[in-house]
Protein backbone atom coordinates (compact mmCIF):
# COMPACT_ATOMS: atom_id res chain seq x y z
CA UNK A 1 0.00 0.00 0.00
CA UNK A 2 1.76 3.62 -0.82
CA UNK A 3 1.92 6.50 1.66
CA UNK A 4 1.98 8.68 -1.31
CA UNK A 5 -0.87 11.34 -1.48
CA UNK A 6 -1.95 13.91 -3.87
CA UNK A 7 -3.57 16.95 -3.64
CA UNK A 8 -5.05 19.27 -6.98
CA UNK A 9 -3.78 22.38 -7.24
CA UNK A 10 -7.18 24.18 -7.31
CA UNK A 11 -7.84 23.19 -3.46
CA UNK A 12 -4.41 25.31 -2.54
CA UNK A 13 -5.64 28.06 -4.45
CA UNK A 14 -8.90 28.08 -2.83
CA UNK A 15 -7.68 27.74 0.52
CA UNK A 16 -4.51 30.89 0.48
CA UNK A 17 -8.05 33.08 -1.07
CA UNK A 18 -9.14 33.70 3.01
CA UNK A 19 -5.44 34.82 4.30
CA UNK A 20 -5.43 37.50 1.15
CA UNK A 21 -8.74 38.80 2.33
CA UNK A 22 -7.12 38.88 6.24
CA UNK A 23 -4.47 40.72 5.09
CA UNK A 24 -6.07 43.05 2.87
CA UNK A 25 -8.52 43.99 6.07
CA UNK A 26 -5.17 44.55 8.44
CA UNK A 27 -3.92 46.87 5.84
CA UNK A 28 -7.30 48.66 5.90
CA UNK A 29 -6.73 49.01 9.51
CA UNK A 30 -3.26 49.83 9.52
CA UNK A 31 -4.28 52.91 6.79
CA UNK A 32 -6.93 53.92 8.85
CA UNK A 33 -5.41 54.19 12.35
CA UNK A 34 -2.03 55.78 10.62
CA UNK A 35 -5.10 58.44 9.17
CA UNK A 36 -6.24 58.62 12.35
CA UNK A 37 -3.01 59.30 14.35
CA UNK A 38 -1.73 61.91 11.83
CA UNK A 39 -5.28 63.25 12.26
CA UNK A 40 -4.54 63.55 15.83
CA UNK A 41 -1.44 64.85 15.65
CA UNK A 42 -2.31 67.29 13.49
CA UNK A 43 -4.64 68.95 15.95
CA UNK A 44 -2.59 68.03 18.90
CA UNK A 45 0.72 70.52 17.24
CA UNK A 46 -0.96 72.06 14.66
CA UNK A 47 -4.13 73.10 15.86
CA UNK A 48 -4.64 73.13 19.74
CA UNK A 49 -1.46 75.19 20.47
CA UNK A 50 -3.38 78.07 18.19
CA UNK A 51 -6.76 78.18 19.31
CA UNK A 52 -7.56 80.60 22.86
CA UNK A 53 -6.53 79.15 26.49
CA UNK A 54 -9.30 76.78 27.75
CA UNK A 55 -7.63 77.40 31.52
CA UNK A 56 -6.45 80.42 32.57
CA UNK A 57 -5.65 79.93 36.25
CA UNK A 58 -4.91 83.37 38.45
CA UNK A 59 -3.87 83.20 41.51
CA UNK A 60 -3.17 87.10 42.99
CA UNK A 61 -4.16 88.81 46.13
CA UNK A 62 -6.48 91.48 47.26
CA UNK A 63 -6.09 95.06 45.39
CA UNK A 64 -5.23 93.12 42.21
CA UNK A 65 -8.02 91.34 40.97
CA UNK A 66 -7.89 88.99 38.08
CA UNK A 67 -9.31 91.36 35.28
CA UNK A 68 -6.56 93.77 36.32
CA UNK A 69 -3.81 90.85 36.29
CA UNK A 70 -5.02 90.09 32.70
CA UNK A 71 -4.95 93.26 31.46
CA UNK A 72 -1.22 93.94 32.89
CA UNK A 73 -0.22 90.77 31.47
CA UNK A 74 -1.55 91.20 27.56
CA UNK A 75 -3.48 88.60 28.27
CA UNK A 76 -6.78 88.29 26.60
CA UNK A 77 -9.83 86.34 25.16
CA UNK A 78 -8.18 84.91 22.35
CA UNK A 79 -4.50 84.56 23.54
CA UNK A 80 -2.88 81.15 22.77
CA UNK A 81 -0.18 78.68 23.56
CA UNK A 82 1.70 79.60 20.65
CA UNK A 83 0.91 83.77 20.93
CA UNK A 84 1.54 83.84 24.43
CA UNK A 85 5.23 84.55 25.49
CA UNK A 86 5.53 83.04 29.14
CA UNK A 87 8.74 85.43 29.88
CA UNK A 88 7.19 88.59 29.13
CA UNK A 89 3.89 88.12 30.60
CA UNK A 90 6.10 87.89 33.67
CA UNK A 91 7.91 90.44 33.50
CA UNK A 92 5.25 92.52 32.40
CA UNK A 93 3.56 91.41 35.58
CA UNK A 94 6.84 91.91 37.95
CA UNK A 95 7.26 95.53 36.77
CA UNK A 96 3.95 96.53 38.47
CA UNK A 97 4.07 98.57 41.57
CA UNK A 98 2.14 96.03 43.68
CA UNK A 99 3.54 92.73 42.68
CA UNK A 100 6.81 91.63 44.55
CA UNK A 101 7.12 88.28 42.02
CA UNK A 102 5.38 86.72 39.13
CA UNK A 103 5.58 83.38 37.89
CA UNK A 104 4.04 82.87 34.44
CA UNK A 105 3.87 79.07 33.59
CA UNK A 106 2.39 77.44 29.84
CA UNK A 107 1.40 74.00 30.05
CA UNK A 108 0.82 72.53 26.70
CA UNK A 109 -1.56 72.93 24.90
CA UNK A 110 -3.67 74.87 25.94
CA UNK A 111 -3.28 76.05 29.71
CA UNK A 112 -1.89 78.86 31.82
CA UNK A 113 -0.94 79.44 34.92
CA UNK A 114 -0.16 82.28 37.31
CA UNK A 115 0.87 83.01 40.30
CA UNK A 116 1.75 86.49 41.86
CA UNK A 117 3.06 87.59 45.71
CA UNK A 118 1.88 91.26 46.48
CA UNK A 119 3.92 93.95 48.50
CA UNK A 120 3.22 94.00 52.13
CA UNK A 121 3.71 97.27 53.97
CA UNK A 122 6.71 97.07 56.40
CA UNK A 123 6.57 101.18 56.52
CA UNK A 124 5.00 104.37 56.09
CA UNK A 125 6.36 108.20 55.10
CA UNK A 126 4.14 111.09 53.99
CA UNK A 127 4.56 113.26 51.65
CA UNK A 128 1.94 116.12 49.99
CA UNK A 129 0.64 115.00 46.58
CA UNK A 130 -1.69 117.72 44.85
CA UNK A 131 -1.61 120.02 47.74
CA UNK A 132 -2.71 117.15 50.29
CA UNK A 133 -0.60 115.32 52.40
CA UNK A 134 -0.99 111.76 51.93
CA UNK A 135 0.75 108.06 53.15
CA UNK A 136 2.70 106.59 51.23
CA UNK A 137 3.57 102.63 51.82
CA UNK A 138 6.60 100.77 51.55
CA UNK A 139 7.63 97.03 51.86
CA UNK A 140 10.76 95.42 52.75
CA UNK A 141 12.64 96.26 49.93
CA UNK A 142 12.36 99.80 49.94
CA UNK A 143 9.82 100.47 47.30
CA UNK A 144 6.70 102.99 47.45
CA UNK A 145 4.36 100.57 45.98
CA UNK A 146 0.94 102.39 46.92
CA UNK A 147 -0.48 105.51 48.05
CA UNK A 148 -3.16 106.39 49.94
CA UNK A 149 -5.40 106.14 52.98
CA UNK A 150 -5.95 101.93 53.39
CA UNK A 151 -6.74 100.32 56.31
CA UNK A 152 -3.90 97.95 57.12
CA UNK A 153 -3.66 95.68 60.11
CA UNK A 154 -1.10 96.05 62.89
CA UNK A 155 0.89 99.47 63.18
CA UNK A 156 3.83 100.87 61.00
CA UNK A 157 6.42 103.03 61.91
CA UNK A 158 6.47 106.52 60.35
CA UNK A 159 9.86 107.45 58.01
CA UNK A 160 10.58 110.78 57.82
CA UNK A 161 13.46 112.61 56.71
CA UNK A 162 12.97 112.09 52.92
CA UNK A 163 11.76 114.24 50.02
CA UNK A 164 9.34 112.50 47.52
CA UNK A 165 9.05 113.95 44.26
CA UNK A 166 5.71 114.43 42.73
CA UNK A 167 4.91 111.08 41.38
CA UNK A 168 6.86 108.91 44.31
CA UNK A 169 4.80 105.58 43.27
CA UNK A 170 7.77 102.65 42.62
CA UNK A 171 10.20 105.03 43.96
CA UNK A 172 13.28 102.58 45.41
CA UNK A 173 14.86 104.27 48.33
CA UNK A 174 18.68 103.72 48.42
CA UNK A 175 20.54 100.07 48.42
CA UNK A 176 22.30 101.33 51.52
CA UNK A 177 18.62 101.52 53.44
CA UNK A 178 17.54 98.44 52.27
CA UNK A 179 18.36 96.24 55.39
CA UNK A 180 16.85 99.04 57.54
CA UNK A 181 13.64 97.97 55.91
CA UNK A 182 13.83 94.30 55.86
CA UNK A 183 15.18 94.72 59.65
CA UNK A 184 11.44 96.62 59.87
CA UNK A 185 9.82 94.09 58.04
CA UNK A 186 11.59 91.00 60.56
CA UNK A 187 11.13 92.75 63.43
CA UNK A 188 7.09 93.13 62.67
CA UNK A 189 6.85 89.26 62.14
CA UNK A 190 8.76 88.55 65.02
CA UNK A 191 7.85 91.56 67.71
CA UNK A 192 4.90 93.88 66.52
CA UNK A 193 5.00 94.71 69.62
CA UNK A 194 8.38 96.71 69.46
CA UNK A 195 7.29 98.11 66.85
CA UNK A 196 4.19 99.93 68.27
CA UNK A 197 6.72 101.27 70.83
CA UNK A 198 8.26 103.37 67.77
CA UNK A 199 6.02 106.70 66.78
CA UNK A 200 8.29 107.70 63.86
CA UNK A 201 12.24 106.87 62.37
CA UNK A 202 13.93 109.69 60.94
CA UNK A 203 16.33 108.91 58.41
CA UNK A 204 19.60 111.27 58.30
CA UNK A 205 21.44 111.27 55.51
CA UNK A 206 25.41 111.56 56.04
CA UNK A 207 28.73 111.56 53.90
CA UNK A 208 27.85 109.73 50.64
CA UNK A 209 25.88 106.80 51.29
CA UNK A 210 25.71 106.79 55.18
CA UNK A 211 22.60 107.63 57.16
CA UNK A 212 21.65 107.19 60.81
CA UNK A 213 18.27 106.55 62.24
CA UNK A 214 16.69 108.57 64.69
CA UNK A 215 13.86 107.03 66.40
CA UNK A 216 11.19 108.54 68.53
CA UNK A 217 9.50 106.70 70.73
CA UNK A 218 5.90 106.53 71.59
CA UNK A 219 5.73 107.14 75.55
CA UNK A 220 9.01 109.06 75.32
CA UNK A 221 10.10 112.54 74.91
CA UNK A 222 13.53 111.21 74.61
CA UNK A 223 14.66 110.28 71.17
CA UNK A 224 17.33 107.82 70.40
CA UNK A 225 20.00 107.88 67.42
CA UNK A 226 21.72 104.49 66.03
CA UNK A 227 23.89 103.88 62.83
CA UNK A 228 21.30 102.10 60.13
CA UNK A 229 21.38 99.02 62.09
CA UNK A 230 17.82 99.17 63.45
CA UNK A 231 17.22 95.27 65.19
CA UNK A 232 15.47 93.85 67.61
CA UNK A 233 18.03 94.01 70.24
CA UNK A 234 18.59 97.15 69.75
CA UNK A 235 14.96 98.04 70.19
CA UNK A 236 14.77 96.05 73.38
CA UNK A 237 18.06 97.79 74.71
CA UNK A 238 16.88 100.84 73.70
CA UNK A 239 13.18 100.67 75.84
CA UNK A 240 15.04 99.13 79.02
CA UNK A 241 17.47 102.04 78.97
CA UNK A 242 14.13 104.65 78.58
CA UNK A 243 12.46 102.87 81.51
CA UNK A 244 15.75 103.72 83.63
CA UNK A 245 14.98 107.45 82.28
CA UNK A 246 10.91 107.43 83.12
CA UNK A 247 11.63 108.85 86.61
CA UNK A 248 14.40 110.55 86.28
CA UNK A 249 14.70 114.36 86.41
CA UNK A 250 16.24 116.34 84.16
CA UNK A 251 16.08 113.87 80.87
CA UNK A 252 18.37 113.61 78.47
CA UNK A 253 17.18 115.05 75.31
CA UNK A 254 18.78 112.68 73.05
CA UNK A 255 20.66 108.90 73.75
CA UNK A 256 23.27 107.82 71.23
CA UNK A 257 23.57 103.85 70.30
CA UNK A 258 25.97 104.97 67.41
CA UNK A 259 29.51 103.33 69.34
CA UNK A 260 27.21 100.21 70.71
CA UNK A 261 27.34 101.86 74.06
CA UNK A 262 24.61 104.45 75.16
CA UNK A 263 26.04 107.90 75.80
CA UNK A 264 23.37 110.86 76.22
CA UNK A 265 24.02 114.37 77.06
CA UNK A 266 21.34 116.12 79.47
CA UNK A 267 21.43 119.80 78.42
CA UNK A 268 23.97 121.96 81.27
CA UNK A 269 25.44 118.78 82.67
CA UNK A 270 28.11 116.70 81.10
CA UNK A 271 28.29 113.45 79.18
CA UNK A 272 27.11 110.46 80.67
CA UNK A 273 27.05 106.76 80.21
Amino acid sequence: MSDFSYTAPGSIRERSKPSKKIEKSLKRLLVLAAVVLAAELIWLLGISPCIPFSTIEVHGFAGFDRAEILACAGVGENSSFISTNARDVQARLSAHNLVESAKVTKRFPDRLSILLEGRRPAAVSLAYIGGMQVPLYIDRHGVVFKIGNEKIEGSLPVISGFEFGSSPLGMRFPPSLTPLFENISQIAAASPELLAAVSEIRIEQKAWDRFETVIYPVNSSIKVRFENNLTEDNLRYMLLILEIFRSQTPKPEEIDFRSGVSSYKIKGAPSGK
